[in-house]
């Protein structure tokens, strides 16, 4: 698993994870595990695996480090 911070959370359950790497990962809502998506909070500590979607690398079974 990688480890990352929460960089934006959007009303409609989307949201991205900026890696040590600078690049920007793409999830859903229901990639998160453990919490409700409305209890994570931009800036926070996570951990995901990267998966592949339909547009591109995407962040998948996320959870608060």
């Amino acid at each position: 698993m990688s480890e990352g911070t929460i960089k934006r959370l959007t009303d409609k359950g989307l949201g991205f994870i900026e890696n040590g790497s600078g690049t920007d990962l793409f999830f859903h809502m229901s990639a998160v595990e453990g919490v409700r998506f409305e209890e994570l909070r931009e800036g926070q500590k996570v951990s995901y695996n990267e998966g592949r979607g339909p547009k591109g690398p995407r962040a998948e079974n996320i959870r608060v480090v």
